[in-house]
Order: structure tokens, then sequence, then C-alpha cells
């Protein structure tokens, strides 16, 4: 079993604020962590010389060995101003919260039917799915238990 996130139905909503079944942490949303993660590796342009990691006055934004952004919750003081300067709007604001939002993927296993988030999103941008990875169909593997529908850049700008 598979959380499919559609980044599509995502951008709709504001401001991510499904529900969260997370024991540990109260009015914790970690699908905001999903979505940033997401976003990072699939809609961000991973600009060779980002001007998001140059702007940052806490350094919080690197690139991975991949070429992929990642933020240290830790350093950053949400700011802002890597919203402000991406050229291509990849930065969502929901993603700077004090507190960093976790997701342990409600441990799924065997026949799960619903979870709390996808219970209650909004856009319905959330489902669960045994589905595997699509490029076809515009779905990716972000890891083993959360697949993202999403444009992915590269790949329209050779069309």
């Amino acid at each position: 079993m598979k959380i499919l996130v559609d980044l599509m139905k995502c951008r709709i909503c504001s401001n991510c604020s499904v529900d969260c079944s997370y024991d540990y942490h109260p009015g914790n949303n970690g699908m905001r962590h999903i979505l940033e993660k997401a976003a990072f590796r699939f809609t961000c342009r991973q600009c060779e010389d980002a001007p998001c990691i140059s702007v940052c006055p806490v350094d919080a934004l690197e690139k991975d060995s991949t070429g992929v952004l990642t933020r240290a919750i830790n350093l950053c003081v949400a700011c802002k101003s890597c919203v402000t300067i991406c050229p291509f709007g990849t930065m969502l604001n929901s993603f700077f919260e004090v507190r960093k939002s976790i997701c342990n993927y409600c441990h799924l296993k065997g026949d799960v039917k619903k979870l709390l988030c996808v219970e209650t999103c909004k856009e319905q941008a959330l489902t669960i799915t045994d589905a595997g990875e699509n490029p076809n169909e515009n779905i990716h593997r972000l890891n083993d238990k959360i697949l993202v529908k999403e444009f992915i850049w590269e790949k329209l700008k050779h069309e």
C-alpha cells in the first residue's frame, strides 16, 4: 500500500490542513513534510546557481548529492526570502513552520483502507493505492510509501 499525493490538486489549497494521526506530535501535519520533499524533488527546477540557496541568510538550504534541494529545519528562520526569489514559484509559503512535521506513513501495512490525512484532505489530493510508479501518467516514486503525481519540468521542456 502507498499514499498517492497529487501535487496538481495540492496547489489548489493555500495551506495544507489535513489532520494527522501521528501520536507523538500533537498538531502534526506530516503531509507538509512530504509536500516539501516532493516539490523539491519533482517541481523544483534545480537551478545550477540556485538563488534560493544564496539568498538564505542562515544557510538553511543546500543541494544533496543528486542536486535535489534540502532544508535544514533547525537552521531555517522562515524568513521566506527563498520563496520570494525563486524565479519559478516552486517554493511554497506552507513549507515554513517553526516545528518540523513528521509523517510515519501510519505504518502502512497490509490492507489499509483509511488514513486520517486521506479522509480529511479538502481537495482529495491524497489516495491510498496499490499502484506503482507510472511515468506515462506522471506518477513518480518519492519513496517506498509515497507516490507523487506531478508534471516533471525536465520532461515538459523537451516536449
